[in-house]
């Protein structure tokens, strides 16, 4: 009878670890994830693609037309502190900052405004906005759910520039109208990646040297001079449907689940 009874309250465990794991199917663990498909935008703008970043809470969506080489995109991120500072960019010559060709998104006398900064070395940025290699248009910014900023804008890029490493970050002050220096903690040094514009999934980044300090005497920077190696970020469609980057939020809580039904099987 004891028997009996041990295997049917096994049973109605089993079922109610079975449906959690039913829970925990793509459309809830992404949801769940704060995942990009969750995202809305202003009447007017809607994107193909949409990658969560593995750093900073952040989420890029983008469409990316191959016929004239243009990408436009909505980079969403919560600044280091209220008034603070969001951007993104992408580096044509190597995975970090120096040498990124970066959109920044902050207020100038209580309005957003969005400005091109090519990062050529650890200094302090201006208030104005300095070249980049791409002709960069559509730049605004508004603001999102929970204290996040949206950031906007449309690079013209190089024929068949189909991969690219990109850098994101977010800053938490604006001093004399321009971003002032960021946080140096690991996930600001993690804020960077290899994207694939066609939402494939991109290949594997070379390893970047050892993290060091920032350079001395510099301040205004958006990352010292090494960090640790850039995380390859593919993409998926906008609207939901499964992608190979489920895989990264589906794993931990299955796993967590699994686990759970083997230590509660172990000791009934």
């Amino acid at each position: 009878m004891a028997s009996a009874m041990t295997q049917q309250h096994r049973g109605r465990a089993i079922l109610q670890l079975a449906a959690v794991l039913l829970l925990a199917s793509p459309a809830a663990m992404l949801a769940a994830a704060g995942a990009c498909e969750s995202a809305t935008f202003p009447a007017g703008k809607s994107y193909t693609t949409c990658a969560d970043l593995p750093a900073l809470g952040a989420t890029l969506h983008w469409t990316y037309d191959a016929a004239d080489s243009s990408l436009s995109l909505a980079f969403t991120a919560k600044p280091a502190a209220t008034g603070g500072w969001v951007a993104w960019g992408i580096n044509p010559t190597g995975d970090g900052m120096k040498g990124a060709q970066t959109l920044i998104a902050f207020k100038q006398t209580g309005a957003y405004v969005v400005n091109t900064y090519n990062l050529t070395g650890y200094r302090p940025l201006g208030a104005a906005s300095t070249p980049i290699a791409y002709e960069a248009t559509e730049l605004a910014a508004d603001d999102g759910d929970n204290g996040t900023v949206r950031l906007y804008g449309k690079l013209q890029l190089p024929k068949g520039m189909v991969t690219v490493n990109h850098i994101w970050q977010v800053g938490s002050a604006v001093a004399s109208d321009a971003p002032a220096k960021h946080a140096f903690g690991q996930e600001n040094l993690d804020a960077k990646g290899s994207l694939s514009l066609t939402g494939a999934d991109a290949p594997e980044a070379a390893p970047a040297p050892v993290a060091g300090a920032p350079l001395s005497g510099e301040s205004g920077d958006m990352e010292t001079q090494a960090a640790s190696s850039p995380a390859p970020s593919g993409g998926k469609p906008s609207s939901p449907s499964p992608s190979a980057a489920f895989t990264a939020y589906a794993s931990s809580p299955v796993l967590v689940v699994l686990l759970a039904l083997a230590g509660f099987l172990a000791i009934v």
